[in-house]
């Protein structure tokens, strides 16, 4: 992660994964932690806006978070939430909308990312996955540096190809692979998948 990000154009990290279910949002919220703990002033973004649930983890509520910045229901003061860990800010995903895609596209997302890199030392910005929704690849478009996670025996060296693929075909570099879950056990099936991913949420 050091010598990626020395590459990087800026500090925002990015990670996605190719399906749901592989303990991404786990992955984003340990990553988070140990950053902060190890001196970093960290954001901790919930790009998911359609089921994202990092809030859980903090025991936070939801609402008020990232979509409603966006659509200009509140200023970027109002979404950040602290944490008990000190140094790691949370933005939770929001009242779920109705084109999220859209949203990240509105110019108010690319300057919330110019506002956090010169706020935190880190930004961490926690993504749907890409072979569902197109939100990965239009943040990684503004992000320096993109990890996938993907899940040991379940997520085939198929699938994790197809993901890269889409990355790059949004001109997005995968800098790293995040193996979650390891078992010690070998597996040789291949093959891929098509998986929902549905816009209804918990609230």
């Amino acid at each position: 992660m050091h010598f990626a990000m020395m590459e990087a154009k800026n500090n925002v990290v990015m990670i996605s994964g190719p399906a749901p279910g592989i303990g991404k949002s786990f992955v984003s919220v340990n990553f988070a932690a140990v950053m902060a703990k190890s001196g970093q002033k960290v954001l901790l973004v919930d790009a998911d806006m359609r089921k994202g649930y990092l809030q859980q983890h903090f025991n936070l509520p939801w609402m008020n978070g990232l979509s409603d910045m966006l659509s200009g229901k509140q200023p970027i003061a109002d979404v950040i939430k602290k944490t008990d860990i000190d140094s790691l800010d949370v933005i939770t995903r929001g009242q779920v909308p109705p084109n999220p895609s859209e949203l990240l596209m509105h110019a108010r997302f690319s300057e919330f990312v110019d506002w956090a890199t010169n706020e935190y030392d880190l930004v961490l910005i926690d993504t749907p996955p890409v072979l569902a929704v197109t939100d990965p690849s239009i943040v990684g478009a503004l992000a320096g540096t993109t990890l996938m996670v993907g899940r040991f025996g379940k997520n085939t060296a198929k699938e994790i190809e197809v993901a890269r693929h889409r990355f790059n075909m949004a001109g997005v570099e995968v800098k790293g692979f995040i193996l979650n879950a390891v078992e010690k056990k070998a597996s040789s099936s291949y093959g891929y998948g098509y998986y929902n991913y549905s816009y209804e949420s918990d609230k």
